[in-house]
């Protein structure tokens, strides 16, 4: 089953990290979305599930635009909508190279999402070094746009599903390599998101 991973941006084609004191913001959406083989996002939906992901310019946190995903999650099916290096999207790249990032500085990675209170559940993924997929749940119940922190020791392996490439050593090993959000299953909505930091808490 085709499954995982997270986002990136590229400016026009220019890399660019922005390296506040306290993080280092590794992508906000200030591209144009597009799917398949040369997509800048890589998402999709199966066994019943469907997503539909923009960018949009009236909500947003910060910049000009947020990703807009529209889903709806039934039993038994899936969605991703991943950034990062070495996804089916070739163009999915982070606005800073994982390389080039000093990983030790930091121990936790941040998103603003618009929530609408709906108690929805959302999965935030990571994938790190040796493939292996990391997951925080967090939980649509706010109003407007919130910041949702995920230390690194939060993070579960996922017990349901890994690459069959990966390490599968149990162990979070950097850098991490994609992130992605995942709505769970039995949901349907809107959501955006924004603004996805490295941070020391």
């Amino acid at each position: 089953m085709k499954k995982i991973f997270f986002m990136a941006a590229i400016f026009l084609g220019i890399s660019v990290a922005c390296f506040a004191d306290n993080g280092t913001l590794i992508d906000d959406f200030e591209i144009s979305v597009t799917s398949g083989p040369e997509g800048t996002v890589d998402f999709g939906a199966g066994n019943g599930s469907a997503v539909t992901v923009t960018r949009d310019t009236d909500i947003k946190n910060s910049g000009e635009s947020s990703l807009k995903v529209v889903y709806d999650a039934v039993e038994g099916g899936y969605i991703y909508v991943a950034k990062g290096s070495g996804l089916d999207a070739k163009n999915a790249d982070w606005q800073v190279s994982p390389s080039d990032i000093k990983w030790q500085e930091y121990n936790a990675i941040s998103f603003y999402v618009y929530g609408t209170d709906s108690k929805e559940k959302i999965a935030f993924d990571i994938k790190d070094n040796g493939g292996e997929i990391w997951r925080f749940i967090a939980q649509d119940d706010f109003k407007g746009w919130k910041r949702v922190v995920c230390s690194f020791d939060k993070f579960v392996l996922r017990d349901d599903w890994q690459p069959e490439n990966a390490e599968q050593n149990w162990k979070l090993d950097f850098p991490i390599k994609v992130f992605q959000f995942e709505p769970l299953a039995g949901s349907s909505g809107t959501l955006y998101f924004d603004t996805v930091e490295l941070v020391k808490e």
